[in-house]
Parts: structure tokens; sequence; C-alpha cells
């Protein structure tokens, strides 16, 4: 293996517009993204409702919670798969081995990092916020989107996070969506299949890829912040 011609060979493939690459990173992105967003308005409602709200069980609500955080993604995919198999539950929806599967299990694994990122973030907030918003009127919905503005970077960091959780797991995508080429190979799937070929041009392009991704959404979410708080230093 020659590791200079490897990377000469993935900048290629990076730049001339590869389609078979590009496709990969269009599967990822669109199966992260769709998962994402189907997981956050319940992840962001339960993660509010546990930091805010005091009920029987709640300890054990954010043990569980902060437990599934440590749930391997293969654990997931293994049980999705008995779920959508055709012995399986849900079977007759025909998931298996297709990008709606894929979506469904990012949605599953972002789950828990968005919610547990919120709740962190929603038990950070000034108690006294809820309080004047009551006290001036809020229902309870307009209770919960102040509080939740008010801590908009903890839940944009909750965003972040689960992003980058879902786009960089390798087991669910692998065992709910197949790895079939052009349909449900996404970009870690890919890198696993290359390198265990032998070829290192593609995997190191679509890990260049990976890397890009995680920098440029750190980078906004600090300026983001930056922003905002030089704002309210003018104040």
């Amino acid at each position: 293996m020659n590791i200079s011609i490897a990377i000469q060979d993935a900048f290629s493939l990076l730049f001339s517009g590869d389609e078979t690459l590009w496709n990969i990173v269009w599967v990822s992105l669109k199966t992260s993204l769709v998962g994402l967003a189907f997981a956050t308005p319940p992840a962001l409602l339960l993660g509010y409702a546990i930091a805010s709200h005091a009920f029987p069980g709640r300890r054990i609500a954010i043990w569980l919670v902060q437990a599934a955080l440590s749930l391997p993604t293969v654990l997931i995919g293994l049980l999705l798969y008995l779920l959508l198999s055709r012995q399986g539950l849900l079977g007759s929806w025909h998931w298996l081995f297709s990008q709606t599967g894929i979506i469904a299990g990012q949605a599953v694994i972002a789950f828990p990092v968005l919610t547990a990122f919120t709740l962190s973030a929603v038990q950070s907030a000034d108690p006294r916020l809820a309080e004047t918003a009551i006290t001036l009127g809020a229902n309870r919905r307009q209770v919960m989107w102040t509080v939740l503005h008010e801590v908009r970077f903890g839940v944009m960091a909750a965003l972040i996070n689960g992003f980058g959780r879902v786009l960089s797991e390798v087991g669910c995508a692998m065992m709910v969506g197949g790895n079939i080429a052009g349909e449900t190979r996404t970009i870690t799937t890919a890198i696993a299949l290359e390198t265990s070929k032998g070829e290192f041009a593609q995997g190191i392009a679509l890990g260049m890829v990976l890397i890009a991704l995680a920098l440029v959404m750190n980078a906004a979410l600090m300026l983001l912040q930056g922003d905002t708080r030089n704002a309210e230093q003018l104040q």
C-alpha cells in the first residue's frame, strides 16, 4: 500500500466530481438530516418535560435517557433488523435494506442525544425565566418556547452532536441498509467496505468529507455564539 498515491487518488476523486463518491455523500446527508428532523420535535419536548416537571420516577427517566447515549449503534441496528425483517412485527412495511429503514435507525440513534442535551440545557437555565413568563400571562407552550429560546445554544449543540452521531455511525446503517451500491451505501459503510477490499482512495476521500462536515458544523455554532455574545455586550 502506497499511502501517498492513495491520498493523491483521494483528492482526484473529490475534485473530479466522481459520481459514485458524491452519491454516497448525498445518501448519507439525506438519511442523516431526515432522521434528525423526525427525531428532533419529540426529543426536544421530552427533554424539556423531564427537566421542567417534577413527577414520580423522574430520576429513573433521567437515568434511562443518559444510559441510552451508551447504546451501541450496532445493537440498535440488530433490534431494527429483527423488527423489519419478514418475520418481524414491522416486516410488512418493507423498510429493510432501504433508505427509509436507515432513516428510522438514524432517528432512533439521534433521539437520546437530542433529549439528553436538551434536558441538560433546560436544567441549567435560570428557573426565574419560566416563573417570569408565567407571571406575565404566558401559557405552557409560550413558556416552553421562551425557555428553549433562552437555551438555544444548548439546543444547537444537541442538533450538531445528534447529526454528528448519526452521520458517523456504521453499525445500524450496515445492518438495516445492507450497504447497497447507489441506494443505501453511506459514507461510513463505504469506508468499511473499501478498506476491507484494500481500496483506500475512496475511503480516504470520504473520510475527508466527514472531517470537513464536522469542522463546518462546529465553526457555524462558534460563529453564532460569538455573534450573540458580542451583541449582548453591546446592549
